[in-house]
């Protein structure tokens, strides 16, 4: 007899993933480990085509120690060490900002500073870069080292200044975030969330994580996705930073102790393996995850209303569960006849009868000795 292969560790999970920058490379490593990938774009990115000047830009600013370092924008501000996370140069990054003199345009920025946990040491009342770089210039810049965090465009005359003031500058381009050109693939995916046929969600930037908040609140369902990310999805976050909008309604998160998208898959596929319950009943070991059961080995697909029936068995196994439980545990709820079509369906999909007992007049349990 030949053996089977060994389960893929993500294998039988759905992992949602919202991403505009560097999406396939997160969904491959996670199909690669087995799991079903669907794509929901938050955002996308303008005006630049690709990040190699933002990258050259922050490997300058490591290579040397800076004076100034002028957040003109929160969004920018975090774009910027969202980025440097993803490229393992996070660490290296704040605490070469902690060494300068952080100024922020205004509270947004100085928000965004405070959430990399350094603190700012000027921010203009006005909020305009007009005074900001007024400021530098009567605090006297030359021969200091200034970087200017820009966002969507440049600013000639802010830069333009310092450095006929004698300050060497470099210009750091972030990109821009906005909503995605057809919102129907998230719109989509939250539905999948709310549905139970999303098991994970990873998010690669907070501008993504807020843009999906605010989709659902946008649609009447931010409770409702609130309460599935915080109760059943495991939700994971490349950094701290990344979590922040997630974090501010409640959402608990995971991360990787490195800011990389390898790390990040790794951390899913621990997180959903971990999480997943493993009993015997009748004589065989069951696993389950998301959205099928591994039974002595042997991956079983089930589908949303069986999963989630046995879900609510597994929850004390042996116990006798009544039909009334069940109905409530059905996706959607339904009547009492629903729960007997999908106890049918999860002994055919388990690929044995017995798992499954009907205890007469009560209700269904797992077959546990007790």
């Amino acid at each position: 007899m030949i053996d089977s292969p060994p389960t893929l560790p993500l294998a039988g999970f759905a992992v949602g993933i919202t991403a505009a920058r560097r999406a396939d490379e997160l969904g491959a490593l996670l199909v690669r480990k087995g799991a079903t990938v669907r794509y929901g774009p938050a955002i996308r990115i303008v005006p630049l085509a690709d990040d190699t000047e933002l990258h050259a830009a922050t490997e300058r600013l490591l290579a040397e120690p800076v004076d100034v370092v002028v957040a003109t924008t929160g969004i920018g501000f975090r774009g910027w060490v969202e980025a440097a996370e993803g490229w393992g140069l996070g660490e290296a990054l704040v605490e070469q900002l902690g060494r300068a003199s952080l100024l922020a345009r205004g509270p947004k920025a100085r928000g965004a500073i405070r959430a990399a946990g350094l603190s700012e040491s000027y921010s203009p009342a006005s909020e305009s870069s007009a005074e900001l770089v007024q400021h530098l210039l009567e605090s006297g810049v030359e021969g200091q080292r200034i970087a200017v965090q820009l966002h969507g465009e440049p600013l000639p005359y802010f830069v333009e200044s310092l450095r006929e003031a004698g300050a060497e500058v470099i210009e750091v381009p972030v990109y821009r975030w906005v909503g995605p050109s057809d919102p129907g693939p998230l719109d989509r995916l939250i539905d999948a969330v709310l549905d139970g046929s999303v098991d994970a969600m990873p998010f690669t930037s907070a501008p993504a994580a807020a843009s999906t908040l605010a989709m659902a609140k946008r649609t009447g369902r931010l409770a409702a996705l609130v309460e599935a990310l915080t109760r059943r999805v495991l939700v994971a976050c490349v950094g701290p930073i990344t979590a922040a909008p997630l974090a501010a309604v409640g959402i608990p998160t995971v991360q990787p102790e490195r800011a990389r998208i390898g790390a990040l898959a790794r951390t899913v596929a621990q997180a959903l393996v971990e999480r997943s319950p493993r009993l015997c009943a009748a004589g065989r070991q069951i696993e389950l995850r998301g959205q099928a059961a591994i039974v002595d080995g042997h991956l079983r697909e089930v589908a949303p209303a069986p999963m989630a029936v046995l879900r609510a068995l597994a929850r004390e196994p042996g116990r006798v569960v009544s039909r009334r439980e069940l109905t409530a545990a059905l996706p959607g709820g339904g009547e009492e006849h629903a729960v007997e079509t999908a106890i049918g369906r999860l002994r055919t999909s388990l690929g044995e009868g017995k798992l499954v007992q009907t205890v007469v007049k009560r209700g269904y349990r797992l077959a546990v000795e007790r």
